[in-house]
């Protein structure tokens, strides 16, 4: 069944409740632990300085707040955020620099944790080993960079899984991280909250969409005057790039049959929530951005620019227009294992999984056929290290005001 939902004055506007995680920084000491350090090349390429819009956290938080450093220079205060998605463990640590953040340190690792869940509803003992290996880098380097303000979250893979709760004790017990599984409304929030960098001043909606591992998240939101977005509704497809490619055995070869009734199947999910807004509609009068924010849609974006190596300065906030992304995934989609694994930017661990991100971007490229798409290497993470420093003040008391006076113009989310 496919989650979806109108933006209430108690959901997305005001961020999780009591039932959802809260959005505290915590004091935290990691377990330590002294596997050698490990980054990917996409993550090396995020120590580089965030331009992101801020806005002020709407409830009084508990803890430290941090100190500003005199003259303008650097806060001690350290903040990292963890996003477990059921395919990928990423973890960012970051510092507030002037009015926005700058990234000390990142992590990232395919670790498939949702592998087998949709066959078995439960997490295997070999993908909990593999998420605990990486986690304990992740604590690792949150201790030796001094974190003092942390959020760790998981999502599909940890919100249907049996033994989910099994899982997060014993990450607790191995790691000292506490995991917070947040809801899909949050994931979407977060998400949206992580790119309003790159939405487009010159477009009255947009379309923020994540393809994750279990799941999709589609954002449908209003463009402000100054840019801010306000989320005018959200679903979220149990289908992301794991669960589908084990749901249609897309990992070697396939039909273009096969591939056209995964692109059907996909597009069937997203109907409803297309004519509960009048989504089609919109589109054709224009005026309309598509904003892309998945590992599909990064590494499809590398492939078209030809790059020897993925290069995030590149990739994050690139245009692409729409017939050559489908074009990409036409050609991925006829293609095996191999000869995709050997693709630059691919590799063999995004080899067996990319057909599937391909049908999901053709479904959605099909149902809202934009011009050009514009590509995000940032989400969650971006989206909880702003939040996390609003909450703890660590922005200028001048952005901080900024952020008051538009949540109080009204509407349901304010970045």
């Amino acid at each position: 069944m496919t989650a979806s939902a109108e933006p209430p004055a108690s959901s997305l506007a005001e961020g999780p409740k009591t039932d959802m995680p809260n959005r505290q920084g915590h004091k935290v000491s990691p377990s330590p632990d002294h596997l050698p350090q490990e980054s990917s090349n996409r993550d090396r390429g995020q120590r580089r300085w965030y331009k992101s819009a801020t806005r002020k956290d709407r409830s009084p938080q508990k803890g430290n707040v941090p100190s500003r450093a005199p003259n303008g220079s650097e806060s001690s205060t350290m903040f990292s955020a963890l996003d477990l998605g059921t395919n990928n463990c990423r973890l960012l640590v970051a510092r507030p620099h002037g009015n926005s953040f700058r990234v000390v340190d990142a992590f990232s690792r395919i670790v498939r944790l949702g592998e087998g869940v949709a066959a078995n509803g439960r997490l295997s003992e070999e993908a909990i080993d593999r998420t605990i290996d990486a986690l304990k880098v992740c604590a690792r380097k949150m201790r030796d960079r001094g974190v003092t303000h942390m959020r760790n979250v998981a999502t599909q893979a940890c919100r249907q899984a049996s033994n989910c709760e099994d899982f997060v004790n014993r990450v607790r017990r191995e790691t000292g991280l506490d995991l917070t599984i947040i809801p899909p409304a949050e994931e979407a929030r977060l998400a949206v909250m992580g790119c309003q960098a790159l939405l487009d001043k010159g477009s009255r909606r947009a379309i923020v969409f994540d393809i994750g591992g279990g799941s999709t998240e589609l954002i449908w939101i209003a463009i402000m005057p100054k840019g801010q977005p306000r989320i005018l509704g959200w679903t979220s497809m149990p289908y992301g790039v794991v669960n589908l490619s084990e749901i249609y055995k897309s990992g070697n070869h396939i039909e273009p049959a096969h591939y056209a009734r995964m692109v059907a199947d996909i597009r069937s999910h997203l109907l409803p929530f297309d004519k509960r807004y009048n989504m089609s509609i919109a589109i054709k009068k224009g005026g309309v951005q598509m904003l892309g924010t998945s590992g599909t849609v990064t590494t499809l974006t590398s492939l078209h620019l030809d790059l020897p190596r993925y290069d995030r300065t590149q990739v994050d906030g690139a245009w692409i227009t729409s017939p050559a992304l489908l074009d990409l995934c036409h050609t991925l989609s006829v293609t095996d294992y191999a000869a995709r694994a050997a693709y630059n930017c691919v590799g063999a661990d995004r080899a067996e999984l990319i057909v599937a991100g391909c049908a999901i971007l053709d479904a959605i490229l099909g149902l809202w056929p934009v011009d050009r798409l514009r590509v995000a290497d940032r989400g969650i993470r971006e989206g909880m290290l702003i939040e996390l420093m609003q909450s703890q003040k660590a922005f200028p008391q001048k952005m901080q005001h900024s952020q008051t006076k538009n949540h109080r113009n009204g509407g349901k989310f304010r970045g």
